[in-house]
């Protein structure tokens, strides 16, 4: 049967919540190869995957591979393997939100996004959205972010703006978030 993308608009915060618990990701951050190298492999600005300057056209050879990324202290990306490491270039944010489910009002909200790999990820305290020169990301895992798209930005900003016209910020999960650049 062929991979289907979730369709946030069709599905409930509890239906998003049973797929996010169900994704099972590799264990990266505990493994630990000797052999490093270079994927040859880049993540271009608008969220496209390439490799030796081909893009990657197939989603599931980007959901496969976005499930290896990791992100080490020094902002450096890699995608990891019991048996290697291999260094990918990363443009701006390895994942794009693509997609906003709200639920709720106030510091009752919940927002949950579907980035460009189809995972899923609610904003909470562990997956914050934070403003970065003017543009806002969301949290992903592991130092992992993603930028959201200009659409999902309107949509978020309309909510705050609906809410908090002067603030200019969103409540998900209990967790507020200020939408306003950084002074």
């Amino acid at each position: 049967m062929p991979y289907e993308a979730p369709d946030l608009a069709n599905l409930s915060l509890s239906d998003i919540a049973e797929l996010v618990a169900a994704r099972k990701l590799p264990p990266v951050e505990s493994w630990t190869p000797e052999q490093t190298g270079d994927s040859e492999m880049r993540v271009a600005a608008d969220g496209k995957w390439y490799h030796q300057g081909g893009e990657i056209k197939r989603p599931a050879m980007v959901r496969a591979f976005s499930s290896l990324l990791s992100c080490d202290a020094d902002g450096k990306h890699w995608l990891v393997t019991p048996q290697q490491k291999l260094s990918i270039a990363v443009d701006d944010a390895p994942f794009i939100a693509v997609e906003l489910q709200s639920e709720g009002d106030g510091k009752d909200r919940t927002l949950a996004f579907r980035l460009n790999s189809d995972d899923l990820v609610f904003a909470d305290a562990d997956h914050a959205i934070e403003m970065r020169d003017g543009l806002p990301y969301l949290h992903v895992r592991g130092g992992l972010w993603a930028k959201l798209a200009r659409p999902v930005y309107y949509e978020l900003a309309n909510l705050a703006l609906a809410e908090d016209p002067e603030g200019v910020s969103i409540w998900s999960k209990g967790a507020q978030f200020s939408l306003m650049a950084p002074a």
